[in-house]
């Protein structure tokens, strides 16, 4: 098979399991896994092998720094703790943990490729769980947690994989120099991330058109990645510095329409990403296979189902007392941060689902050592991360939402009232700015009794109390139905003048662009 027919199957395959995974109301990684299975064990079908070093530069700089991009520096700051505590402490133990299993288990298991294994299985992502909690309803600060969690504990198990990594290739370790080296790294890659992130806030401002922002966008973390690993600092931590501090002023810099297309081009990317990784892995399953002849069926089940049981029971041991111990010793953190009630605490630790980090690591995994030899136990370490995949997010993924629903986990009104506040805010700041204008000449009266007109009815159905159970949902619901009843017509009749010729296809499109933004925008 060719290599453009290949990728047209893998696009083709994505695009399938997507849909069939929306339809489902699943997160479609759930469905992604299992397809790539599907794919690894389909007798005689294509089995590829792929340059390590490229795939860590072309699948994980875009996933962190879109993490990083869309975080809410805000929220991450007041949940520092609990998500330090989860994305740093959880990742090492857990990293620990599943080391010291998977040498006990598995016959001439190394240390290094042990901890090479627990270091890519550690970090959970929260793609698929918070999608699930999005479509339920949970309270925020779960989210949130879960959120700042992914971002930061890919950086640490990364950081702790390169080092892992290390000690494979070249066949010796040095705790000491390690932690010497992990420092310089760390402190290395955050200052490359704040430079770069400055940086892309001055010069993407300056390009011209909106496509060639979005592309320099693009290019920008696999950029950052290399420099930063080429001056021997951690690529990952500069990678997730620069998104934070480019998201920070992503709403500043960029035009409206840098801004609109610009997300759904980053959407579509991490889309993509996520979903070749996922297929890819499949069709490397049956050469992966392949080299584990040297291990019995009774071996690889044990070695399997105690690496899964780790990996799950590690997250609950660690986040209950992690929760409450801290408030027990301290007086200060139960008065200004109270102890949640105890489903909290076993929704968050049931949601430590792997993804996309963890593939694309164990793919990237190099092929050979310093002095040439294959590098240990590749395949044994990318079969064991397929497996934790499948059982994390098939497992728990399936069972994430009946969870919520049996411990009666409901949602918070606080995103509901900020959006209120911000919508009144800016509603009244219009508002404020037409009585400015009223005097200038060049501002016809009619225009500004038509806007403060609309303005004055937004702020109708937004309640001053800020609570949503105040808003007027009906009148809101009506509105919106009147509107979209007449975008609808407008879009017939356009459509109609371009079947008769009187206006040519781009004219059309132009048009039909001002009527879709129109009815994306919000009633209030």
């Amino acid at each position: 098979m060719h290599g453009v027919e290949l990728i047209l199957i893998l696009l083709a395959a994505v695009t399938l399991l997507a849909t069939i995974a929306d339809r489902l109301t699943l997160p479609y990684p759930i469905l992604l896994v299992l397809g790539g299975l599907i794919l690894g064990l389909i007798p005689h079908g294509p089995s590829i092998t792929l340059n390590p070093e490229l795939l860590f530069v072309l699948f994980l700089p875009p996933i962190l720094f879109a993490a990083a991009y869309d975080t809410s520096w805000r929220d991450f700051r007041a949940n520092l703790r609990p998500i330090s505590l989860l994305a740093i402490g959880c990742v090492l133990f857990t990293t620990v943990v599943v080391a010291l299993i998977a040498h006990a288990t598995i016959p001439n298991f190394s240390w290094p490729a042990a901890f090479v294994l627990g270091a890519i299985v550690a970090p959970p992502d929260a793609a698929a769980a918070t999608a699930i909690f999005q479509y339920l309803g949970v309270p925020r600060r779960l989210v949130t947690i879960l959120e700042g969690e992914s971002l930061v504990n890919d950086a640490s198990a990364l950081v702790t994989l390169r080092f892992a990594v290390a000690a494979v290739v070249s066949g010796s370790f040095s705790l000491t120099a390690a932690g010497i080296s992990f420092v310089i790294m760390a402190l290395g890659g955050i200052v490359i991330g704040i430079a770069a992130g400055w940086l892309l806030n001055r010069l993407l401002p300056l390009l011209s058109t909106a496509p060639a922002g979005i592309l320099a966008s693009l290019l920008a973390p696999a950029a950052i990645y290399l420099l930063a690993e080429n001056l021997q600092v951690s690529g990952v931590l500069a990678t997730v510095v620069a998104g934070l501090v480019h998201g920070r002023s992503g709403p500043i810099i960029f035009d409206p329409l840098s801004r609109v297309f610009g997300a759904t081009v980053w959407k579509f990317a991490v889309f993509l990403v996520n979903g070749l990784v996922f297929i890819l892995i499949g069709l490397q399953l049956r050469g992966v296979m392949q080299g584990l002849n040297a291990y019995t069926t009774a071996e690889m089940a044990i070695a399997i189902g105690a690496i899964i049981a780790a990996v799950i029971l590690v997250r609950i041991i660690w986040v209950f007392p992690t929760t409450y111990l801290p408030r027990l010793a301290s007086r200060r953190l139960r008065e200004r941060d109270p102890a949640p009630p105890w489903q909290i605490p076993a929704i968050l630790s049931w949601a430590g689902l792997r993804g996309g980090v963890s593939l694309a690591a164990a793919l990237a995994l190099p092929l050979e050592t310093a002095a040439g030899a294959p590098f240990a136990q590749r395949n044994l370490i990318i079969f064991l991360t397929f497996t934790v995949i499948l059982a994390t997010l098939v497992g728990q993924g399936l069972t994430l939402a009946p969870l919520v629903r049996r411990l009666g986990i409901g949602t918070d009104d606080e995103q509901a009232r900020e959006e209120v506040l911000a919508r009144r805010t800016i509603a009244e700041a219009a508002l404020q700015q037409l009585t400015d204008l009223t005097t200038a000449t060049w501002v016809p009266e009619a225009a500004t009794n038509k806007l403060q007109h609309q303005y004055q009815h937004q702020l109708s159905h937004l309640p001053a109390s800020l609570d949503p159970i105040d808003r007027d949902d009906d009148h809101i619901a009506a509105h919106r139905r009147l509107r979209n009843e007449i975008i609808s017509a407008q879009r017939v009749a356009l459509i109609d003048l371009r079947n008769r010729g009187l206006i040519a296809d781009d004219i059309l499109r132009r048009v039909q662009r001002d009527l879709d933004l129109e009815e994306l925008r919000p009633i209030v």
